[in-house]
């Protein structure tokens, strides 16, 4: 009878994907999602904005 692969083994493991989430660091940045989704609606507001304003010859 054949063996169950193990977990993070079989063919990803073959083909050089690694599982690095497993190995999570204890100095790794740790950011709030919800900072990350303000920060792009703020950033999208922005270019939006700016690009209501006239443009200036230079």
């Amino acid at each position: 009878m054949a063996k169950k692969p193990e977990k993070g083994q079989g063919f990803q493991q073959a083909a050089g994907l690694i599982r690095y989430f497993d190995a999570e660091e204890e100095t790794a940045l740790k950011i709030n999602p919800y900072l990350v989704l303000g920060m792009a609606f703020a950033l999208t507001i922005i270019v939006i904005v700016l690009q209501q304003l006239p443009q200036t010859k230079l």
